[in-house]
């Protein structure tokens, strides 16, 4: 008989944990400990070198930890996982364990701003090039890939503009030149989108966001081949920014639910950007889902569905932002996204906070842009809530 192969939604709730459940507990424990204790000298050898299964140090694993890097192994079908204490974390280890001077790096303009400030600032002081191409300009990207890079790092659905990036075309090119490709993979979720399937070496996560989904929990994660994992936890386990386990058991508690919210999250999202489209205080809207959007025909071929983020720019700009965000009832105005509540704030407050209004506006982030991060609400309240915060714009 042929073996049955678990659905996502099913992954979500059950992958990852049995491994870690003692004294027939149904739920992965909270181990807070930060060594491990072994009477056998050599049984403790073995585990330190890897050659036994086990614990040593907290700084490198720990069972809590360990369950969440499986769970989320095995969503996003990949041989290896490594977990960070930060999204952040994650994306700057995994650049810095394979980049060294005299490198260069392409990339795209509009990636998350702590990307950026990685990309324009600290970079560059290692003597590392680092080349941002337009988003969505796939043949520019072609072109300076066919140049000659070490890796090529992508970021779709952008943050926040939610450009699409046709991973198939650019992951080609890269491999065409022996390049590494790195997908941030934080807006899909692995529900929506599988870069390892479509020929990614490696996939980042800010657990922070969708998977944790409750906005209680900072991580973050690498994932791909055993090979590269491995040195990304290499780097990682030194360099000492691991995941804590209570956090990591926050974000398993969280990813049970994980394709639920992500298809209510992107319904809401959906239905928002369709109203925003046609009222006439807004500017402009960006989400993939609408089929007036650049990029509408990639996500449809890459992704299974469009996610629970949009973005949107105001008429009348940062004046237009400050009568509009205070009359907002439910959405939590914060620095965050992918949580249960909706999410709001302005460009210059949440994903590009670091840059200036000059950098922004060369990304082609406005400074009346809105990030807006769909809850799981009922659609008929959010988009009441807009009506009367568009209301208040003057």
């Amino acid at each position: 008989m042929k073996q049955h192969t678990p659905k996502d939604g099913t992954k979500s709730v059950w992958s990852g944990e049995k491994a870690a459940l003692v004294h027939g507990a149904s739920q992965v424990p909270v181990v807070n400990s930060v060594a491990f204790t072994y009477d056998d000298i050599d049984e403790w050898y073995e585990v330190a070198i890897g050659k036994r299964a086990g614990h040593i140090y907290g700084r490198n694993t720990n069972p809590t930890v360990q369950a969440f890097e499986e769970k989320l192994r095995i969503l996003e079908n990949a041989e290896a996982c490594t977990s960070f204490s930060t999204g952040m974390a994650a994306i700057s280890n995994s650049l810095l364990t394979f980049l060294k001077p005299g490198d260069r790096i392409v990339s795209l303009k509009d990636t998350y701003g702590g990307t950026n400030k990685i990309f324009s600032e600290f970079l560059p002081r290692l003597n590392i090039e680092v080349t941002l191409v337009n988003t969505g300009d796939h043949d520019e990207m072609e072109e300076e890939i066919a140049k000659g890079c070490t890796l090529v790092y992508l970021e779709t659905p952008t943050n926040p503009t939610v450009k699409i990036t046709d991973l198939a075309r650019i992951i080609k090119a890269a491999k065409k030149v022996g390049a590494l490709t790195f997908v941030d993979n934080t807006f899909a979720t692995p529900i929506n989108q599988k870069p390892l399937a479509l020929g990614a070496d490696l996939v980042l996560h800010s657990a922070t966001k969708f998977l944790g989904g409750h906005a209680d929990a900072l991580g973050g994660a690498a994932l791909g081949s055993k090979r590269l994992v491995e040195q990304i936890y290499h780097y990682r386990e030194i360099n000492g920014a691991t995941m804590d386990p209570n956090a990591a058991y926050l974000l398993l508690r969280g990813m049970k639910t994980l394709k639920l919210r992500v298809e209510q999250q992107q319904k809401n999202a959906q239905q928002v950007a369709e109203f925003l489209k046609n009222h006439d205080k807004v500017q402009e809207v960006y989400y993939p889902g609408l089929e007036d959007h650049l990029h509408h025909e990639i996500a449809k071929q890459q992704m299974t569905g469009f996610g629970g983020m949009l973005s949107f720019a105001l008429k009348g700009e940062l004046d237009a932002v400050r009568a509009f965000l205070p009359k907002l009832k439910f959405a939590n105005k914060a620095a965050n996204l992918g949580a249960v509540e909706t999410t709001v704030g302005p460009a210059r407050t949440t994903s590009h906070v670091e840059n200036t209004p000059e950098e922004r506006a060369a990304l082609g982030i406005p400074e009346g842009l809105v990030r807006y991060s769909a809850g799981i609400e009922d659609i008929s309240d959010l988009i009441e809530d807009l009506k009367g915060a568009l209301d208040a714009i003057e």
